[in-house]
């Protein structure tokens, strides 16, 4: 199968093209490198992958690429930590939506004109920032409050996109949610904005490597976001790759959403002391709760059940093993000046 992968240089997809490479799929990349500047990939030399250097939003490009593929997933976007949901609000929605519009013309246009079989929509777990039943199943984002957050509220829009494509033009869709991804290879954007927490100085507020590089840094006690009660389920990026690629390969996922997640909850507290464990064992673990942020979700735990049944998919990777293979690497971006 040929695939179209947008944001191909991004820190997810860095994981499933190598995924869908390895089991035989020919890949075709684009990325215009707005995110990290330019970032080399093991698989760039790949006899069946084609990278693109270009704007996902320059449509003649997109037919251009998609005309001969079967499948595209759709996994550009502006992305980012909590900090990222207040410093680019209005980006986040317009910026999004403009990239999403593009690669929903071109998949349209592909599919009518061309072999196109279906899009595959990379959504986000913020679509149920305003749930309250959990586990949150397929389905309840539809009968909670919309998100309150610009970026939850336009990951929420990228499945209505699904829906008046396949209602206005047949376009066949599979709704793809990660929960909370961890993995090597999420370095400093180059539009983000220096905050402190305490006396280290950040740029990414994403969680795991934030609560590192304070480690390494020498904070003590650590600084951490309001009480340190918000669950999360931080999933393995080789995880969600495979579970990104059975999305993509199953008859089974057409005109489905899929959460995909560890089914395993964890607080920030706790992951805090895990990390603290594995780079300070001699020091007892000591934090400050500073003020959270506005749109700092208190509890998202998804259920799983139906990417197990349909798709066969679970995602087994142990928190204790992901900072094994994450933390060392993050110690090392520290050092070089990475993130």
């Amino acid at each position: 199968m040929k695939i179209l992968v947008t944001g191909s240089a991004g820190f997810i997809c860095g994981y499933v093209v190598e995924e869908l490479l390895s089991h035989g799929h020919s890949v075709v990349g684009i990325d215009n490198f707005s995110k990290y500047g330019k970032v080399k990939k093991s698989y760039d030399n790949h006899p069946s992958y084609k990278f693109i250097e270009g704007d996902a939003k320059n449509l003649e490009l997109m037919k251009e690429l998609i005309a001969d593929c079967d499948q595209v997933l759709a996994a550009a976007a502006m992305i980012g930590g909590i900090s990222y949901f207040h410093e680019q609000a209005y980006e986040l929605l317009a910026e999004n939506e403009r990239i999403l519009a593009s690669t929903f013309d071109a998949a349209i246009w592909a599919n009518k004109n061309h072999h196109l079989k279906k899009i595959n929509v990379l959504s986000s777990s913020m679509v149920y920032e305003s749930a309250t039943e959990f586990p949150s199943k397929e389905g309840d984002q539809r009968k909670c409050p919309p998100p309150l957050s610009t970026y939850g509220f336009q990951k929420l829009a990228c499945e209505y996109y699904c829906q008046g494509a396949y209602e206005q033009y047949k376009l066949p869709y599979t709704i793809i949610r990660p929960f909370n991804c961890v993995g090597i290879g999420e370095k400093r954007a180059l539009c983000d904005k220096q905050i402190y927490s305490g006396n280290v100085e950040l740029a990414m507020s994403h969680v795991v490597p934030d609560l590192v590089q304070k480690v390494v840094k020498g904070q003590d006690p650590l600084h951490i976001l309001g009480a340190g009660n918000q669950i999360r389920h931080y999933t393995y990026a080789g995880d969600l790759a495979l579970g990104i690629r059975l999305c993509i390969e199953s008859e089974k996922s057409i005109n489905e959403d899929f959460n995909l997640s560890t089914p395993d909850s964890t607080n920030v507290l706790e992951l805090a002391e895990a990390i603290w464990k594995k780079l300070k064992p001699e020091k007892p673990f000591a934090y400050i709760s500073d003020k959270p942020f506005l749109y700092d979700v208190q509890k998202r735990v998804p259920s799983v059940q139906k990417a197990k049944d349909i798709l066969g998919f679970s995602a087994t990777t142990k928190l204790d093993a992901i900072l094994d293979e994450v933390i060392p690497w993050i110690v090392e971006q520290v050092r070089i000046g990475g993130i």
